[in-house]
């Protein structure tokens, strides 16, 4: 396994739209076990493919205090359960160091494919269905960022790319 670069805002990259996974390969399982290798160490509790430069509908998650439940969705599909919204700080891994409050969907049902390619359908709520939700805009080609207005988004765009000029 290995840790992958992530990809940090305002890196264009980042906005691409994911492509589905026709089929889930041994490359996928192998791309799996790097992604979640890297967003343990990162750390975080989940990271789309989009956000280590592998444009297709991947993710993985692990919200469990233990960082042992990891789970993974391949082409998933979401259909809000209860419209009622629930506010969230949330951070980013492509954000580093901002944390801003969001509003979505507190309960979902969601349909993808596991590691092995078989297809599932579970309901998930609270913090596992926000960062399932989360990690979806990043396969869209959207941040969270993008749910802020323009000057707060400006402001962290602006301190990004100066610690981004520093580190290089």
């Amino acid at each position: 396994m290995a840790v992958l670069d992530i990809l940090e805002f305002p890196d264009p990259r980042l906005r691409t739209v994911a492509k589905a996974v026709t089929s889930v390969t041994e490359a996928h399982r192998k791309l799996i076990d790097d992604m979640l290798e890297t967003m343990y160490a990162a750390p975080g509790i989940g990271l789309a493919a989009t956000q280590v430069n592998v444009h297709e509908r991947l993710l993985v998650i692990d919200v469990s205090e233990q960082h042992n439940e990891p789970r993974v969705f391949i082409n998933p599909e979401v259909e809000v359960l209860d419209p009622q919204l629930g506010e969230y700080d949330e951070g980013c891994l492509s954000v580093p160091g901002f944390y801003e409050s969001v509003s979505r969907p507190q309960r979902i049902r969601v349909t993808s494919l596991d590691r092995e390619g078989e297809s599932n359908t579970q309901e998930l709520e609270g913090l596992l269905a926000i960062c399932l939700q989360h990690e979806i805009d990043h396969l869209d080609g959207k941040l969270f960022v993008d749910y802020l207005s323009p000057l707060k988004r400006n402001r962290i765009r602006k301190k990004l790319e100066k610690d981004q000029r520093r580190r290089a």
